[in-house]
């Protein structure tokens, strides 16, 4: 049989294969400003999504929809309620009293996000949780270093915080960390709200604090005083892993084994270093907690002459007692930003003052974002802050 011939269509030069183009490789800060971002809440209650939203408002942007809440059985459901493939998700999370409820909300809702197919998940956490507990001691455990792994775990390829209690707490985690500083905020505080502040002096209420004071006091070209004595911090050296494990009556010593006798410490009679006669007292510290040892600075600096006291911090959780503590106390105002929602502590004591530091957090997102550096935001800050 004849063989038939396959008769292709003659190509005309103006109808010949194009072969496309390389287009070239775009920057990473190219790629981030092409793709999206969001910014969520991890709490859906009113007092811990206000920052959220304040945060929104200066970036001009919506709130993320997505629902949080408790089962009743007590379970932890998160639902996102919009696409957020290939975007950038940052999940603001401030740290309520309830805070393993806090802690799997964030952890939940990032595992939501990572299964959704977002392109970076940037955990804001203005307080870290946990952060007290960044030492080995006696027999517990690093807990910091657990979350790290665990948000790790989660699907989070970013965090920034704010005035970390150790600095050191960055070197948990395998991805980056801002730790941002909310000292010119309460700087600018003192300088504008504490009338005849050129007469105050910077107090640290135990040494451990004096670097933080050091640091305000030369910026502010104030004096420095510190306590010194009983009224230290509660974080005593007898708690850490130095006295680990503990002594033991009767043990048994290797006959070739003769270790030096350890003096025994003894706290010295309380004092003050620095003149505080007359003046102003401002102490300043990273966190607000249990307010005994604050009451206690505040009584020792009102005895050496300090006719009016201020407290100064980051991070006011103000747990138990304190807003009663602090309405008796002979401190004058608590100053603190708001990190950590306290708006029933104020209701209760109105010598607790707020200071905003939205406007920090909402331009590290923008930078981020954008790919843009971090520098600015850490300019004129010092180490010790």
């Amino acid at each position: 049989m004849p063989r038939k011939l396959l008769l292709l269509p003659q190509l005309s030069a103006c109808s010949a294969l194009r072969v496309p183009r390389a287009r070239p490789a775009a920057s990473p800060a190219m790629n981030a400003a092409r793709t999206g971002y969001r910014v969520f809440s991890a709490n859906s209650t009113a007092a811990c999504t206000e920052l959220a939203k304040r945060i929104t408002e200066r970036l001009g942007a919506e709130l993320g929809k997505s629902v949080v809440y408790q089962e009743t059985n007590g379970e932890t459901r998160v639902e996102i309620k919009e696409s957020v493939r290939g975007q950038d998700i940052f999940i603001i999370q401030t740290i309520p009293r309830d805070v393993n409820t806090a802690v799997m909300e964030l952890l939940i809702m990032a595992y939501a996000l990572k299964t959704a197919c977002a392109r970076n998940i940037i955990g804001v956490i203005p307080y870290f949780p946990y952060s007290k507990q960044s030492k080995m001691r006696k027999r517990g455990s690093i807990v910091c270093k657990l979350l790290a792994s665990m948000l790790a775990k989660a699907g989070l390829t970013h965090i920034i915080t704010m005035d970390l209690h150790q600095k050191e707490i960055q070197g948990f985690f395998c991805f980056p960390v801002d730790n941002l500083r909310a000292s010119p905020f309460l700087l600018q505080y003192i300088q504008e709200e504490i009338p005849n502040y050129r007469n105050a002096v910077i107090v640290a209420k135990s040494p451990d604090a004096a670097k933080r004071a050091q640091s305000y006091a030369e910026r502010l070209r104030l004096g420095l005083a510190v306590i010194h004595g009983e009224a230290q911090c509660t974080e005593l050296d007898m708690d850490d892993g130095r006295h680990s494990p503990p002594m033991v009556k009767n043990a048994t010593v290797h006959p070739g084994l003769e270790l030096p006798l350890m003096m025994a410490k003894e706290k010295p009679p309380i004092t003050v270093v620095g003149d505080v006669g007359g003046r102003i007292a401002i102490i300043v510290d990273d966190i607000i907690d249990d307010v005994e040892s604050f009451v206690a600075a505040a009584e020792t600096l009102k005895e050496r002459g300090a006719y009016k006291i201020y407290v100064m911090a980051t991070h006011g959780i103000l747990s138990a007692e304190a807003p009663r503590l602090i309405e008796e106390s002979p401190i004058d105002e608590v100053v603190v930003t708001n990190t950590v929602p306290h708006e029933l502590q104020k209701l209760q004591c109105p010598k607790i003052k707020t200071v905003d530091i939205s406007l920090i957090l909402s331009e590290a997102i923008r930078r981020i974002h954008n790919g843009e550096s971090m520098a600015y935001l850490f300019r004129n800050i010092t180490v010790d802050d």
